[in-house]
């Protein structure tokens, strides 16, 4: 076998992290990943016949058995993740009877994966079917984007269209917009549920007063789209009280979406 610590997801996963951590995005313990891996390339690594123990997931998700996911620990640190990854992180299999997860390394102090797990793995399942190549879900924190919740109407359409105008590349990165659900209790079923049903319009779901959920083909395409929404929100809460003098026309928009010949939220723009 060869050492896992070197293999190109763990080292994504632990940058990824870091960066995450750096920017503000995940302090404390705040944030976690879902990472969807090929079975062929971790069986490089490890033997998928020696699980090291059984963990419920709390819901049935059959479409994802035999899947395997590296997702971030309950009560883990970001910033220590470089430093301990067998710790911080698992390696899970989604058994047979979909309820349950086979543990194939990591969490080795005895942890688990996200309380969020739930949620994330509802929202593998719903960005699967509309895109099979759909590989992790990302939660987190970014401080602007949540600033921004507090300020401005929490409607998909009104906050998409604010974030397009602060921002020329926005309607290209995220042409198919932002949804938003109102604020609910985290770590629940619930919570997961809703953001899945969103999950199959938009890639980037905005939790309100709490964060964002993205997801994406691998973590840069994940990473990418938050920190894009986050610069975006920086903006817009940078100039939110001041005087508008210019600004980006839907019809600049439009043009700037046709030129990308990206697939966008006509219904978002005020034509």
């Amino acid at each position: 076998m060869n050492y896992i610590y070197n293999a190109p997801f763990m080292e994504e996963m632990k940058k990824t992290t870091a960066n995450m951590y750096r920017l503000g995005w995940d302090e404390r313990n705040g944030g976690n990943i879902s990472f969807m891996l090929d079975e062929k390339t971790v069986s490089v690594y490890l033997d998928l016949n020696n699980v090291i123990r059984r963990i419920p997931i709390g819901f049935e998700a059959k479409p994802l058995v035999g899947k395997i996911f590296l997702v971030t620990g309950t009560g883990e640190y970001f910033k220590n993740i470089s430093d301990d990854p067998e710790s911080k992180l698992g390696i899970i299999r989604i058994a047979e009877d979909g309820c349950t997860a086979e543990l194939l390394w990591g969490y080795k102090d005895g942890g688990k994966f996200t309380s969020e797990l739930p949620a994330h793995l509802m929202s593998h399942m719903a960005r699967l079917s509309v895109d099979p190549e759909n590989r992790v879900v990302m939660h987190c924190h970014p401080t602007y984007t949540l600033a921004m919740n507090y300020i401005h109407e929490l409607d998909e359409k009104k906050f998409t269209h604010s974030l397009w105008e602060m921002c020329t590349e926005c309607i290209a990165v995220f042409p198919d917009g932002v949804g938003v659900l109102p604020w609910m209790l985290c770590g629940t079923n619930s919570i997961g549920e809703a953001t899945a049903e969103k999950m199959k319009e938009f890639r980037l779901v905005i939790w309100g007063m709490h964060g964002i959920y993205g997801a994406g083909k691998n973590l840069d395409e994940a990473f990418g789209l938050i920190e894009t929404v986050e610069k975006a929100a920086q903006i817009y809460m940078l100039t939110a009280h001041l005087p508008r003098i210019n600004t980006i026309k839907d019809e600049e928009m439009k043009a700037l979406a046709e030129h990308f010949k990206v697939n966008y939220r006509k219904d978002f723009l005020n034509l």
